[in-house]
């Protein structure tokens, strides 16, 4: 039996991480195993990049941080090695950094995620993992409101010049 400190340390990392796991709009875990040192850095350093808090978790202390949530389903995949990746704002970064490691790799596999606090299957998010950038998204709207502006100014210019020639 763990003495009360220890006891009180695993109890603190348990509501830290049910603090965290509630803060996020998105949650991925994966299966680590086999990445070595550099390519860890590496994928810790985009994540980090992009804003996602990604940190290696104990399975019994993640399943405590679960339980009587609606991710207690998670529990099932808790077993080997666990990483998480969790972000507060950006819905497609995890997903797409840790997919795209999970393919060049044998043995780092996605095990599960949620979204909103709610599970969330494979597929959903592989199909997350697909959604281009937040970058990317807002250059795309940008550029679907400037398109009739620019349309409207060049037709504009053509009655200006046709026009400016009838004048001569």
């Amino acid at each position: 039996m763990p003495n009360a400190k220890v006891l009180e340390e695993k109890q603190k990392i348990v509501a830290d991480l049910k603090e965290k796991i509630g803060a996020a709009v998105i949650g991925v875990l994966v299966d680590y195993k086999g990445i070595n040192v550099a390519d860890d850095t590496a994928l810790r350093k985009e994540l980090r990049e992009n804003g996602v808090d990604y940190f290696v978790a104990k399975n019994t202390l993640l399943s405590r941080a679960v339980q009587d949530t609606e991710l207690e389903g998670i529990k099932s995949v808790l077993e080997g090695t666990t990483a998480i990746a969790l972000s507060n704002d950006d819905y497609a970064a995890p997903a797409r950094i840790l997919s795209k490691y999970a393919d060049k790799s044998e043995t780092f596999k996605i095990k599960a995620g949620f979204l909103d606090g709610k599970l969330a299957d494979l597929d959903t998010i592989n199909a997350i993992a697909k959604l281009p950038s937040r970058e990317v998204l807002l250059a795309t709207v940008v550029g679907a409101f400037q398109a009739p502006i620019a349309a409207f100014a060049r037709a504009v210019q053509a009655i200006v010049d046709k026009n400016g020639e009838q004048a001569e």
